[in-house]
């Protein structure tokens, strides 16, 4: 095969000089057919298919391959047909005769086809988009896995990442909370999948229907919230990036800090630092770009928001509310009644007859029981008889690990 430099050549031997095709085939020991194809293509063309490949033994049994690479869109995806799966299936069932590389290329082929194929979007400024993820971090001398929050802003690439111990009610609705006054504002809207936390079911109509505590968020801030459809992480893709940049970078090597929140001040340095870096192939800073956001937001709220995943709870004969598989004291005097249970991320508040009548620091460990002794003293007078195997009094040493005091 020829090169580009004879093709340079050729063309201008003919076209420049004048020369016959027959005199620059004779110089340059090439054939009359060599220099007419030059003389039409300007660089080597390679091989020019001038119809399509004939395939006498495949082509009545393309429309079974086609069925069967659609069937295995909604097959597990564990169990689709692999190209030598369908030569044989075609072997055994049909009668193929011809060869797997002939199966194998066309599967291949029309796989391609049917890859999904996306429209490039432009992103206004003033929307947000937020997810949670995953990661490893070491608390207190302790490996554990902690969930992280991402909030985006996909016109500037500007984002907020918190971490939390679980990825709860009050973790997303604090999480929005933190995100909104990092930034010190409000987005236009806010984009998110059709997580549990936020929505209880998706409409026949594709409406969502809201948690209540979410839409108590929504209600607040004032916000448009939008939802991706069912399956589709890419509707989201930004966000998605984020939560894997924080694994990657962020979180990587492993973390180690004396608290969730000592971890939750390092990972806001490094959202403010990434501020002055650029992303992709826009050359302005990160921060430059966050300035038309900023001014596309509305305004904080007036107001505190409580951030807390409120649910109604009754006080045992120990005097003891359960929220999330822990139990939490109360003052005697409240036992056998119903209270209210605000659960927040570091703390546990029980509210009664419209006050608050006791606040614990939050457990995470399921079956953990977390006293305040003051909250039985009006009862041990009653019952001085009970003091030496009260549970509330004894939990600092208690043989049980998962009795602990608050007052201890």
């Amino acid at each position: 095969m020829y090169g580009v430099e004879i093709y340079a050549t050729v063309r201008q031997l003919v076209f420049l000089q004048g020369l016959s095709r027959r005199e620059v085939a004779r110089r340059l020991g090439i054939s009359r057919d060599a220099v007419a194809k030059m003389c039409r293509y300007a660089v080597p063309p390679g091989y020019v298919r001038t119809k399509a490949v004939p395939r006498p033994k495949l082509g009545p049994l393309i429309g079974v391959i086609d069925a069967i690479v659609e069937a295995d869109d909604t097959a597990p995806a564990k169990q689709r047909h692999t190209a030598r799966r369908i030569w044989q299936r075609l072997r055994d069932e049909h009668g193929f005769t011809g060869g797997y590389t002939t199966v194998k290329d066309y599967v291949r082929r029309t796989r391609t086809r049917r890859r999904e194929v996306f429209v490039p979007l432009a992103h206004p400024p003033g929307h947000a988009q937020i997810d949670f993820g995953e990661a490893v971090g070491i608390i207190a001398g302790k490996r554990v896995k902690l969930h992280l929050f991402c909030l985006h802003l996909p016109h500037s690439d500007a984002s907020f990442v918190k971490a939390y111990p679980a990825e709860t009610t009050e973790a997303l609705l604090d999480g929005v909370a933190s995100g909104f006054g990092f930034f010190g504002g409000v987005p236009l809207s806010v984009l998110l999948d059709n997580m549990k936390l936020a929505v209880v079911r998706v409409l026949p109509d594709g409406r969502r229907e809201r948690t209540a505590a979410f839409t108590r968020l929504v209600s607040h801030f004032v916000f448009e919230d939008r939802y991706g459809r069912p399956g589709r992480g890419n509707d989201k893709g930004h966000v998605e990036a984020l939560v894997k940049y924080a694994q990657r970078t962020m979180m990587t090597p492993v973390p180690s800090a004396a608290s969730v929140t000592a971890l939750n001040a390092v990972l806001e340095q490094q959202c403010l630092a990434q501020l002055k870096e650029t992303s992709g192939r826009n050359p302005t800073p990160i921060g430059e770009r966050l300035l038309a956001d900023l001014a596309a937001f509305r305004s904080l709220p007036s107001g505190t928001f409580e951030a807390c995943d409120m649910r109604p709870g009754r006080v045992s004969s120990t005097a003891l509310v359960r929220y999330r598989n822990v139990d939490y004291s109360v003052p005697t005097s409240h036992a056998h009644t119903s209270v209210i249970v605000k659960g927040f991320v570091d703390t546990v508040a029980i509210v009664a007859d419209g006050g608050e009548i006791a606040r614990h620091v939050r457990s995470y460990e399921p079956g953990d029981m977390i006293f305040d002794p003051r909250h039985y003293l009006a009862l041990l007078e009653k019952k001085p008889g009970a003091l030496d195997q009260a549970a509330p009094c004894r939990a600092g040493t208690c043989r049980r690990p998962l009795l602990r005091c608050a007052g201890c």
